[in-house]
């Protein structure tokens, strides 16, 4: 079934593929390879204009249910939840996003998170599990004379640039 899957997301694309278990989509947005759509991938709904980066797990059900079907003889039991991400958002890579959360408008959530609890608009969110510790405007005044304007360069060019602004020569490769 794996082998099947692979296929069809190269085919189809990582957001036609999205979409085809049932994730509601927004527009312009970016998946990466390797994302976890959890086995309810219709309690989940991306905004506009969000990337989801590789490794990323969707969890939309509470597994520890498990336990109290044989413990309090409830053997029909599941819990589930729903996943709303907003718009203009960045998922780093190796996330998990847990059941019943809300990602709000304007978000970073970094590399290696696992988001517990909503997440406001405008907030960068990090660690285990994630917190805000900043806004999107104190990351932007942190990182501002730090940013390089690459995007849409070639891998050459971008390549070039990076070697230059380092001083890196063949001994530092």
């Amino acid at each position: 079934m794996k082998i099947i899957n692979n296929i069809q997301k190269k085919i189809m694309g990582e957001v036609k593929y999205a979409k085809h278990l049932g994730v509601k989509v927004g527009e312009n947005c970016s998946f990466y390879q390797n994302i976890i759509w959890g086995s309810e991938p219709y309690l989940i709904s991306v905004g506009d204009n969000v990337r989801i980066t590789s490794n990323v797990t969707f969890i939309t059900h509470d597994g520890g249910v498990h336990v109290l079907r044989n413990y309090r003889n409830m053997k029909n039991i599941d819990k589930f939840g729903r996943i709303i991400i907003g718009d203009n958002v960045h998922i780093g890579i190796g996330c998990i996003i847990m059941p019943n959360v809300k990602i709000g408008n304007n978000c970073i959530i970094g590399c290696g998170s696992i988001v517990t609890k909503d997440i406001p608009d405008n907030s960068v969110a990090v660690g285990v599990p994630a917190k805000v510790i900043e806004t999107i405007e104190e990351y932007f005044e942190k990182n501002k004379n730090n940013f390089d304007n690459t995007k849409g360069m070639t891998n050459k060019q971008k390549k070039e640039y990076l070697i230059k602004k380092y001083n890196l020569d063949d001994k530092d490769m």
